[in-house]
């Protein structure tokens, strides 16, 4: 109870931040721009942000986190109106809502799908900020607690987490994160003033930007994507019905909403793990406790509530490591994290200490974006449906013009958009080969803070025992043993069936010809009896008519 008393007088202190017109405004941007980002298919927050992260360096924190985060969230209402219309998703973790939501469309309940879509939206989204609201309280108590120790841990957790969610990629994954941590130290140290690196070239001793590296690696490589793709002929479906039906229709699976909004709550507070895992185990809950799970795949409600529901939950959780630990769990998050070094407001437990105000601004923020989002839909989609119509050679275009403009504006360097550029063909082979590049991103920024705390922490330990010795040290030790051991464990199982898999075909043929010589020795068989029967009949009536 005094928890909650405590977040009530914490509410009432962040209500100054709500209250001032720049944020009101960075509101209303973030969320109508989200959600039109959202709906053009090809361009994703990931671009859109890598593209606004220059911009809102010389904004105050809460109005650029504001801003971005309203973009983040919002997207995912937008990206699921293409899903629904024309099988294409607006963004990457929309990619599930095509399996129900298109058939749908095709049977004549478009409005219906999208109802479905921005009511399980806005639930997924409400429940996980109510949920960080709820917990703040305890964060705050819990934070604390984390030193250079395990702060170093927990980083060391997310990159081994961000390598093993890439199932079948994970040894590419874990030279890509390399690859990041290695960028990371070049330059200049921060401690020594001693040149890493550099090969005594003047351009790399202020080592390699972030943001330059985040804009080549997802913004140029999309506009590549894009510039090298066709444009579509779209033909949008006419929409008929009330977008409140789908209000109605949630409110009939409670048990599925719960639980998929459950599972993008607890997904997006593990760093590496995101909107993917957690739609994916929602869907696969819903479709076996469903008493019609042969009609997934073909415009069942509760598989487009499952997958709505999940993903919308994921970033108000991704920020629980984010403002916990200074941690990000995500591409996305690393890049908000910029925003916070650059104001010099560093998120971990001290964030959560002296500027519990700001924390509990940005969660509120994130409720009253949810609410925008869904009166925008409501009022609009029938105008903003227009946009999946945007060519995509357009859409590269400028994406190229406006990402090479934000790096230059960084540093007026143009070694940046050089560096940028070379960023982006990279990306644009990675995406070209299915290959992964958020592990860089995450690499340069977990990187930067092992290298920090593992320098702190090494002053206080004496033995390699003594940096486990503290509770919350040796869970979080515990956890990357546990995890190790079951990625290891899965890679052995995986080994074993596609061995089993391998024998069996191999032996195909064998076993094919051993059926066929069997049937051919029975029908032998049967043959013989068969002549040696009319043999012995036509005996008989010979020797009868005798």
């Amino acid at each position: 109870m005094d928890l909650i008393f405590e977040f009530l007088a914490q509410v009432q202190a962040s209500s100054s931040y709500l209250a001032r017109w720049d944020v009101v405004l960075a509101l209303l941007v973030g969320s109508v721009g989200g959600v039109m980002i959202g709906a053009i298919p090809g361009v994703g927050p990931a671009v859109a942000i890598a593209i606004l992260l220059p911009a809102t360096f010389s904004m105050d924190p809460i109005v650029g986190l504001t801003v971005l985060l309203g973009i983040y969230g919002s997207s995912m209402y937008g990206g699921s109106i293409p899903a629904i219309l024309i099988n294409t998703p607006g963004t990457a973790v929309n990619a599930l809502t095509t399996y129900d939501g298109f058939p749908m469309t095709t049977r004549g309940e478009a409005r219906r799908a999208l109802s479905l879509a921005y009511s399980s939206s806005f639930f997924g989204g409400i429940f996980s900020v109510m949920c960080l609201i709820f917990f703040a309280p305890v964060l705050a108590k819990v934070a604390p607690m984390f030193g250079s120790r395990e702060i170093f841990l927990a980083a060391l957790l997310g990159i081994i987490l961000v390598v093993t969610a890439h199932r079948k990629h994970s040894l590419i994954a874990a030279a890509m994160a390399c690859f990041g941590i290695w960028l990371n130290t070049i330059g200049l140290h921060s401690a020594s003033y001693s040149k890493r690196y550099t090969f005594d070239q003047s351009w790399l001793s202020g080592g390699v930007n972030l943001i330059v590296v985040v804009l080549g690696l997802f913004a140029l490589s999309q506009a590549f994507t894009l510039l090298h793709g066709d444009d579509e002929k779209v033909r949008l479906t006419k929409l008929k019905g009330s977008f409140f039906q789908g209000f109605r229709e949630l409110a009939r699976h409670p048990r599925i909403a719960g639980v998929s909004a459950g599972f993008g709550v607890i997904m997006g507070m593990i760093p590496g793990v995101g909107e993917f895992t957690a739609q994916f185990m929602s869907y696969t809950y819903a479709q076996k406790s469903s008493k019609r799970p042969e009609d997934f795949g073909h415009g069942s409600s509760e598989g487009l509530i499952a997958a709505e529901t999940a993903n919308n939950a994921v970033p108000a959780a991704a920020m629980v490591p984010l403002l916990a630990l200074g941690i990000p769990g995500e591409a996305l998050t690393a890049m908000m994290l910029s925003v916070f070094y650059v104001h010099n407001v560093i998120p971990g437990p001290q964030l959560f200490q002296n500027e519990m105000d700001f924390v509990v601004a940005l969660y509120l923020a994130l409720l009253i974006l949810n609410v925008l989002v869904v009166i925008f839909l409501l009022v609009a989609t029938n105008q903003l449906i227009k946009v999946v119509k945007i060519p995509n050679r357009f859409l590269g275009v400028c994406i190229l013009i406006l990402s090479f403009v934000g790096v230059y504006s960084l540093r007026n360097s143009f070694t940046d958009c050089i560096l940028a550029a070379g960023f982006g063909i990279f990306g644009f082979i990675m995406k070209r080969m299915q290959l992964p590049v958020v592990p860089i991103v995450l690499g340069m920024v977990l990187g930067g803070i092992m290298e920090v705390k593992l320098r702190s922490a090494m002053a206080r330990v004496k033995s390699p025992l003594d940096f486990i010795d503290r509770p919350i040290a040796a869970i979080l030790f515990g956890m990357i043993v546990l995890v190790l051991i079951l990625h290891f464990r899965r890679v052995w199982l995986d080994y074993k069936a596609r061995k089993t898999d391998e024998w069996q075909i191999s032996h195909a043929s064998t076993s094919f010809a051993a059926i066929l010589s069997r049937r051919r020795n029975y029908i032998l068989t049967e043959r013989g009896k068969m002549v040696r029967g009319k043999r012995k009949m036509f005996s008989r009536r010979s020797t009868d008519r005798r």
